[in-house]
């Protein structure tokens, strides 16, 4: 008898019951999973371990893909859902203040700016590390300058174009055992204008990443020593502690790199967009012919302009390097649009060898990064599709 006659008629009402049954058992599995982590986060803050230990996800990948394939799942998606299962656990472990040493001194933090939303992310940032937070700006009660004369770290998280005239207003007010730091996506000019402004320490920071995050776990911020090695120190543990992973750099090193990783990302987003715009073809319509890798490009395109031109503006304007980057990028659209135009295939593959030379091993982790990135697009659109 074949199994498939072998097997009960069961109707489809049942299966998804036992189905939502099984759920309700997976979900009791993480919650005791997560119950672990936590007393492992408990041990780790008593022996001073950090929460992230690269070689031990790397055998629990490796033997969950292993057990996955031996089960018949498919490997890719199993890897997946444990990949945001560890970064859930890591997650948890900075939520329960792992990396803070138990005798960490609670700073008063001033934010100005911090009714943003930049600064309300700043705000639950060192108030997860047990600082004392104040908020300054245009419509609160404490006054910018209030908060600068009693707090021991003052932060400024305004817009960019309104940053140099803060420092000037409120750094004369900051004592000189304090603390001055920024946020701006741009370093060489806050860098001067704090460094001139106060007498007190100063750290120039860039968080790379925006204040919509779920988790601060392995996001990347900037850090540019400016004066004051103590409070260089604080900053770094602090933001390690949280999670966050710190590049150090001088401000004209950073603002060379962000000419790279902003200006030049952000014009090409925005003349993408702008020649979508006078293409003439309806997004919807192209949506319905899109292969994986241009719905990407859409979503990125789309949540760029989803967002103000006042953040994006002076960033790219204000570089130093911004125009060279911009006439570097035309000089190359200039050259592959001569090349396209007279068909010539030799130089088009010419073209190719240069880039791939310069990307190197780069090319094969871009490949594998994103084909899994696309495999997870590919099931969220169809998902969306079929509601």
């Amino acid at each position: 008898m074949s199994d498939e006659k072998s097997m009960p008629n069961r109707p489809l009402a049942a299966l998804r019951a036992m189905l939502d049954a099984i759920d309700r058992d997976t979900l009791q599995l993480l919650a005791r999973r997560m119950a672990i982590v936590g007393e492992i986060a408990a041990f780790k803050r008593e022996k001073s371990i950090r929460i992230r230990d690269l070689n031990r996800e790397r055998q629990v990948l490796g033997d969950r893909t292993r057990r996955a394939q031996r089960l018949g799942l498919p490997t890719g998606v199993v890897e997946s859902v444990w990949r945001l299962i560890l970064l859930a656990s890591r997650d948890r472990q900075a939520a329960l203040r792992t990396e803070i040493p138990l005798d960490i001194e609670s700073r008063v933090v001033a934010i100005i700016g911090g009714e943003g939303a930049m600064g309300q992310c700043l705000a639950r940032l060192f108030g997860d590390l047990g600082h004392a937070v104040m908020v300054a700006d245009r419509n609160t009660e404490l006054t910018p300058i209030e908060a600068a004369k009693a707090a021991d770290v003052v932060v400024i998280s305004v817009p960019i174009r309104e940053t140099q005239h803060v420092i000037q207003t409120v750094g004369p007010h900051i004592r000189p055992d304090a603390l001055l730091m920024d946020v701006t996506s741009l370093k060489e000019m806050p860098m001067r204008a704090m460094l001139e402004a106060t007498r007190a320490s100063v750290v120039g920071t860039h968080p790379m990443f925006g204040p919509g995050v779920h988790t601060f776990q392995d996001q990347r911020v900037v850090v540019c020593a400016g004066r004051g090695d103590e409070w260089l120190s604080w900053v770094r543990e602090g933001f390690a502690a949280r999670g966050l992973v710190v590049t150090e750099a001088t401000p004209e090193e950073h603002d060379r790199v962000m000419s790279v990783v902003q200006v030049l990302n952000h014009f090409h987003t925005q003349v993408l967009g702008l020649a979508l715009s006078r293409l003439g073809v309806d997004i919807q319509q192209t949506l319905a012919f899109t292969s994986p890798v241009y719905l990407l490009e859409a979503y990125v395109t789309g949540r760029h302009f989803a967002q103000s031109p006042d953040l994006y503006g002076p960033i790219e304007m204000l570089n130093p390097r911004g125009q060279e980057v911009t006439n570097t990028f035309q000089q190359a659209a200039a050259e592959l649009a001569d090349i396209l135009k007279s068909s010539d295939q030799e130089r088009f593959d010419g073209v190719f060898d240069e880039v791939r030379s310069f990307f190197g091993e780069f090319t094969e982790e871009a490949l594998d990064q994103s084909r899994f990135l696309i495999d997870r697009l590919v099931e969220l659109t169809a998902g969306r599709r079929s509601v």
